[in-house]
C-alpha cells in the first residue's frame, strides 16, 4: 500500500479584513528580517564594526582636528547605540519566539536603519576622502595616523554594508504590506 507523502489539510477560511477586499496573505519570515537569527547576526555585525570604528578613531589623538573625523565618531556612535538596542530587541524576540511584523514597528526600524545607514555611509566616505587627501595629496602620513584613519573608515563601511540588508528587507516588508 502506498501512502502520500503530503497529507492534505482542510481548507481554512481566507483571512479577510471584511468587505470585498481580497484575502490577506501572510508573509513568510525571510532570514535577515528583525526577529530572525540572521537578523540578529546582522545587528551584531553592525554593532561590532561600528564599535571598532569608534574605538580606533577615539584612540587617535588628533581626530578632533578634522570635522569629518568628528562626524565619523558621532555617526558610528549613533550606529552602535541603534544596533545595540535592536540587538536586544532581536534577542528578546527570539527568546519568546515572536516575529516583529507590526507595521508600526517595521516602519520605525526602516526609518531608523535608513537614517543611521545614510549617516554612517556619509561619514565613512568623508573620512576616506580626508585620509586620501592627507596621505596621497599632502604626503603628510608621517605626522598623522593614516593607518588608523583608514581602519576606522573601513570599519564604518563594513558597518554600513551590514546595515544595508536590514534596511532593504525592512523596506521591502513595509512596501509589500500596502
Amino acid at each position: 500500500m502506498s501512502h502520500p507523502s503530503v497529507h492534505p489539510l482542510e481548507a481554512a477560511p481566507p483571512l479577510t479584513d471584511g468587505g470585498d477586499r481580497p484575502p490577506r496573505v501572510r508573509m513568510k519570515d525571510i532570514q535577515g528580517m528583525p526577529g530572525t537569527p540572521a537578523g540578529l547576526a546582522l545587528r551584531l555585525c553592525q554593532f561590532g564594526f561600528a564599535v571598532v570604528a569608534l574605538a580606533v578613531m577615539a584612540t587617535t589623538s588628533d581626530f578632533p582636528t578634522v570635522t569629518a573625523f568628528r562626524y565619523l565618531v558621532a555617526a558610528v556612535g549613533l550606529q552602535s547605540l541603534w544596533s545595540l538596542s535592536l540587538t536586544i530587541v532581536d534577542i528578546y524576540a527570539l527568546l519568546v519566539k515572536r516575529r516583529l511584523r507590526n507595521s508600526s514597528v517595521v516602519s520605525l526600524l526602516t526609518i531608523g536603519d535608513g537614517i543611521t545607514s545614510t549617516l554612517t555611509f556619509a561619514a565613512a566616505s568623508a573620512t576616506a576622502g580626508i585620509t586620501v587627501l592627507i596621505g596621497n595629496d599632502a604626503n603628510n602620513c608621517a605626522q598623522n595616523h593614516c593607518a588608523r584613519f583608514e581602519t576606522a573608515a573601513a570599519m564604518a563601511f563594513m558597518s554600513w554594508f551590514a546595515v544595508s540588508p536590514s534596511f532593504l528587507l525592512n523596506f521591502w516588508s513595509l512596501a509589500s504590506r500596502r
